[in-house]
């Protein structure tokens, strides 16, 4: 469980770094190369951390898609010039709150 709660805790820096890069506005995030560059480094990051979870953890927290998680960070490394930068803000704005918040439950629950 020690090394679940180390990708655990890596997932929260990677959500509290995406959402410092996208405080300003979807405005900014759709026409900054830089800013589309951290977040979707982030998101590789946070996709990875995710894999490496053990699978009794997994199976434990069903709430969160873990295998749709990981299977995002293909679709970062392999498909990187053809991601749509409107299904990532989505991604941000309807997923990562929600992903947050069940993490950030984990790590309590587990202290």
């Amino acid at each position: 469980m020690k090394d679940d709660m180390v990708y655990l805790e890596h997932i929260i820096d990677c959500i509290d770094r995406i959402e410092e890069y996208t405080e300003s506005d979807q405005f900014t995030f759709m026409n900054s190369s830089m800013v589309q560059d951290a977040v979707i480094r982030n998101l590789q990051i946070l996709s990875e951390s995710t894999q490496k979870i053990s699978d009794s953890l997994k199976l434990q927290h069903p709430e969160i898609n873990w295998r749709a998680i990981s299977g995002f960070r293909n679709v970062l490394v392999h498909d990187y010039l053809g991601l749509d930068n409107q299904q990532v803000w989505q991604i941000l704005e309807n997923r990562l709150p929600d992903l947050k918040e069940h993490i950030e439950a984990i790590i309590s629950s587990n202290r």
